[in-house]
């Protein structure tokens, strides 16, 4: 009994990464969502507003790429030396403005 429920737990954990590496994560997602209601309002009209944006970004910014931005962005609020190695790089930059240039269009899309 034990061997089937190991597979199926194999199976399974297959199953959920090969949908993350298909796009965002539905957590990763989520969270953005979470924080477009906190500054846009928590009702669900502008629930369907942040989720329609999210996908929107999710198609023209890979996850790849999202993740190093937030990467970036984490290091670039963090004291000392290092951080202050990525602050100001311009590849940071300008992954910063293509992200910034594709979540504007999505909230015009979508709001």
């Amino acid at each position: 009994m034990l061997k089937p429920l190991a597979l199926t737990v194999f199976l399974l954990a297959g199953l959920h990464e090969a949908r993350a590496e298909e796009g965002y994560p539905t957590h990763v997602r989520v969270d953005y969502v979470i924080g477009c209601m906190a500054a846009n309002g928590n009702d669900q009209i502008t629930m369907r507003k942040c989720s329609c944006s999210v996908d929107e970004i999710a198609a023209h910014f890979p996850y790849d790429k999202y993740v190093t931005l937030e990467t970036a962005r984490v290091m670039q609020d963090a004291p000392g030396e290092r951080a202050a190695l990525v602050r100001g790089t311009g590849w940071v930059k300008d992954l910063q403005d293509e992200f910034r240039q594709i979540q504007v269009a999505a909230d015009l899309k979508c709001f």
